[in-house]
């Protein structure tokens, strides 16, 4: 692993590190370029000007590793809350919710997270939208996977997410291709026994996964900011006999905004991914992993006033 992403993830769970970004005078400046804000009112607010754009959105609130009840009770409000200004405004129909089941209790029962995340996506449903589970560490993927198909059953549309850099993803693709799936390479720190670990190997497997989801019947959505693998894709999705409509390009808020705009005004559909909530420290070390470049700009802005 880069030895730069090791470190950024390692600050990831730091406490002392965390106080030091949070208290430093211009991280929340910083932070807007990547967070939508800590509200409904703000998150639903950044969602019109992405629509606006000609851009769909899929939006996190933002918090994992629950280990109280009462925060994953409060986090399900926050998404029913959400839902329904979506609907209030006009904006379902261009703006789906991204579930972390860490986040409605699965580190605390299984069968908790499952009824929280159905009462998100019976909401959902109820508002003309649908729910995508977000995967995070490679230990939750088995448990994801029951209680996304346990969800299937009553809401058939609800995405999965798959990480190409998992040594399993390609056999994860197969069994799901026909579904709603969103790939994409992983941000999370894994041994590699269970991941790849060079980048190279991470974007081949990629490509592998990318066909498997092009030649099935689902509608496969591939999160990347790569211009090489955006490329490919397109490619590759003429070659399947795809139209634009049959697929979606995913990328993070605050991320490579310029190609959003570009894809989506050739045509393609282009889903942003919008984070908002107060808990964002976890995220934003995490995108800064995933793209070490952000640093230099997330460190000039620490110490930069102006």
């Amino acid at each position: 692993m880069n030895p730069l992403r090791s470190l950024i993830l390692a600050a990831a769970g730091n406490e002392a590190v965390r106080r030091a970004v949070a208290s430093a005078p211009v991280s929340r400046d910083v932070v807007r370029r990547f967070v939508a804000g800590e509200t409904v009112a703000s998150a639903v607010e950044v969602t019109g000007d992405l629509v606006e754009d000609g851009l769909r959105v899929t939006l996190d609130y933002l918090g994992e590793d629950t280990t109280d009840r009462a925060r994953a009770e409060r986090t399900v409000q926050a998404y029913l809350a959400l839902l329904d200004r979506l609907h209030d405004v006009g904006l379902a129909a261009d703006a789906e919710v991204s579930v972390k089941l860490s986040a409605v209790g699965q580190a605390l029962d299984e069968r908790l997270a499952l009824d929280n995340a159905s009462r998100v996506c019976a909401a959902a449903e109820q508002c003309g939208t649908t729910v995508t589970l977000d995967m995070e560490d490679h230990t939750t993927t088995d448990s994801t996977l029951r209680v996304l198909a346990e969800l299937r059953r009553a809401w058939p549309d609800t995405g999965a997410v798959l990480q190409a850099y998992l040594r399993r993803t390609l056999d994860d693709c197969v069994a799901l291709a026909g579904t709603r799936v969103r790939l994409c390479k992983g941000a999370y720190a894994e041994p590699a026994s269970v991941a790849f670990v060079d980048p190279h190997e991470v974007d081949l497997n990629y490509v592998r996964c990318a066909n498997v989801l092009l030649g099935g019947g689902g509608y496969p959505m591939f999160a990347t900011h790569d211009p090489r693998l955006v490329e490919i894709v397109g490619e590759r999705s003429r070659w399947y006999g795809r139209s634009v409509e049959d697929f979606e390009f995913q990328m993070l808020y605050g991320v490579r905004p310029t190609e959003q705009r570009r894809l989506a005004a050739e045509g393609h559909v282009v889903r942003v991914y919008v984070p908002f909530g107060e808990q964002w420290y976890g995220y934003l070390m995490r995108r800064l992993a995933e793209r070490p470049a952000n640093v230099a700009f997330f460190l000039r802005s620490l110490v930069s006033r102006s």
